[in-house]
């Protein structure tokens, strides 16, 4: 199970006005945007494995991003990225693996062999799952969401020696949760719809999402905000 972690008070955001720390001295920085659910996966990988004080968190405002984030730290010029060992990597799920593989900390994979096979698969689907419930809200969001989620709740009955995705938490829980998290919010305040309704094993699974303390700590913090963005985003009629 993944380690307890510890409350920290979290660094300002960096905009176009604020100077660049020492880049590459020796120290890991883990590049994020306190709104960004792809930053949101790595900063959680962090925080379960208990690595506050290893890695250092530098958030990033993405409105306003100051020049040297591109020109010195990550030409792609996006969040998250890590910069660790005098080199800088970017893309939330090969930085989940990263950080997961290259940090000490509980793993956030089984040994078993059917249950890596499984995380594979997942993860992977995650790259369909999220765009496919952003097109819905286009659409048809209960319909073509609905599938989605009904996905997850089939996959969540592979394993019962646990409420997670593999039974245990692992890599597979943080692919989705900061998604699921905002869809969740999004589609029972803007278009009152329950991704939970008929899906007893989804509502058990955010409900032990949300005892973790390295996820709790990273959550949407003003989701009044989130509504209104996601609203202006995909309801307003041209």
């Amino acid at each position: 199970m993944a380690a307890l972690s510890v409350q920290e008070v979290l660094p300002p955001t960096l905009d176009s006005t604020s100077e660049p720390p020492s880049l590459f001295d020796g120290t890991t920085r883990l590049y994020i945007n306190y709104q960004c659910p792809y930053s949101q996966r790595v900063w959680i990988t962090r925080n379960v494995k208990g690595l506050q004080d290893k890695i250092n968190l530098v958030p990033i405002d993405l409105q306003n991003m100051p020049d040297w984030y591109k020109e010195k730290v990550y030409p792609p010029n996006k969040v998250p990225s890590l910069e660790h060992n005098n080199k800088v990597i970017g893309e939330s799920l090969d930085l989940v693996k990263y950080v997961d593989s290259n940090f000490k900390g509980p793993s956030l994979l089984p040994d078993d062999p059917e249950k890596r096979k499984f995380a594979e698969e997942l993860i992977a689907y995650s790259d369909t799952f999220v765009p496919e419930v952003y097109r819905s809200f286009f659409r048809d969001a209960q319909t073509l969401a609905g599938a989605q989620f009904d996905y997850l709740e089939k996959a969540l009955d592979k394993f019962d020696d646990g409420p997670f995705f593999l039974g245990q938490f692992s890599q597979v829980d943080i692919a989705y949760v900061p998604f699921i998290e905002r869809f969740q919010i999004f589609m029972e305040k803007g278009i009152n719809y329950d991704i939970t309704s008929g899906r007893p094993k989804l509502a058990k699974w955010i409900e032990e999402m949300n005892k973790l303390d390295g996820y709790k700590q990273t959550k949407v913090l003003e989701p009044e905000k989130l509504v209104e963005y996601y609203k202006n985003l995909f309801l307003k009629k041209a």
